[in-house]
């Protein structure tokens, strides 16, 4: 069994310190999941001075300051991420990181990353996606805020030169979600128009949309996770908890067992109910030595060890071999 991919994603949920940094991954090992998942960017590559906020920032961290001033305040510089990759790598979890500009995009293919995420904002950022499809590492592409069409060109971008190593995303970007605009369907429509894995990167509250998703045959989850929802910050307000992703993880973890596969078959644990759930053909009075069989003195009950039910018409009008009593299976 292929099991989904959990991206605990902390993003800039660190506040731009490190031993808050190191307490995330500790977090994510501590609910299972596979990968914890950061963000990386030089403010001024990715941001003008005249960019505003979006609504939700301002919402969550106020409109005395720029986006700019923001992002600025929760950058990491290139060399924190070596240590991040080195603490996961000690914790025995996978370091991702999401890129923002080319720059960045490079460091983390130099750092040796084993996959990068391409967040939603950039898929129609075509000299950067040509920088990925340049680099034969896997790519996970988010796609919130896109059209199919959107979708289309940046696959054809990203996979120009020969890596298909590619997983695509359904993605809403509004923090949170309203569960109206999820639309977990649409994993369907993207199954169908590409061949990649889909899967996606969640923003609703709660755990239901995830676990929803894998039920439905998303291939990889990705959700924001914090140590606090009371946090200073754009993204904490729509975030898991910790108690919260473990129980993410460990339901995804439970659905993928129960979604099986495609046969219709008795299992193992249900064998032995069978017996007592089931009906046998028994007598419903008594019965001499050599008397047929009729509707009247044969009825169906349990347990069902005996004459299965649905040979009621091969015994009818049979004779029987011997006396039975009431509620005693018959035998031919």
């Amino acid at each position: 069994m292929k099991q989904t991919l959990i991206i605990a994603e902390a993003g800039v949920n660190h506040n731009g310190e490190m031993d808050l940094a190191y307490r995330l991954i500790d977090a994510a090992v501590e609910a299972g999941a596979d990968y914890v998942k950061f963000q990386t960017w030089k403010s001024e590559n990715v941001i003008s001075k005249h960019a505003p906020k979006a609504e939700y920032q301002k919402e969550t961290t106020g409109e005395d300051e720029s986006m700019l001033e923001m992002e600025k305040k929760l950058e990491f510089p290139f060399e924190n991420f070596i240590l991040l990759k080195e603490y996961c790598q000690k914790k025995d979890i996978g370091f991702m990181s999401t890129p923002f500009d080319i720059e960045s995009a490079l460091f983390l293919f130099s750092m040796g990353v084993d996959m990068v995420k391409i967040p939603s904002g950039e898929i129609t950022n075509l000299p950067f996606l040509e920088v990925i499809a340049d680099h034969a590492c896997p790519v996970i592409l988010s796609t919130g805020m896109c059209e199919i069409e959107e979708i289309e060109d940046a696959v054809r971008i990203l996979t120009s030169k020969g890596n298909n190593n590619l997983s695509i995303l359904h993605c809403n970007t509004q923090y949170p979600t309203p569960m109206k605009d999820v639309n977990l369907r649409a994993i369907q429509t993207l199954e169908e128009r590409f061949k990649f894995p889909i899967g996606l990167s969640d923003h609703s509250l709660g755990i239901e949309v995830p676990v929803a998703a894998v039920a439905m045959g998303a291939e990889v989850i990705e959700k924001h996770f914090t140590l606090s929802r009371d946090m200073e910050g754009p993204d904490h307000k729509a975030s898991l908890e910790p108690t919260e992703l473990t129980d993410m993880v460990r339901s995804i973890r439970n659905i993928e067992l129960a979604l099986g596969d495609t046969g219709k078959h008795v299992t193992e644990s249900e064998r032995g109910n069978m017996a007592v759930a089931r009906k046998s053909i028994v007598a419903s009075k008594k019965i001499s030595r050599g008397e047929a069989f009729t509707v009247e003195n044969i009825t169906t009950k349990r347990p069902g060890t005996g004459i299965s039910p649905m040979k009621w018409y091969e015994v009818l009008g049979g004779a029987a071999k011997r006396d039975f009593q009431e509620d005693e299976l018959i035998e031919l």
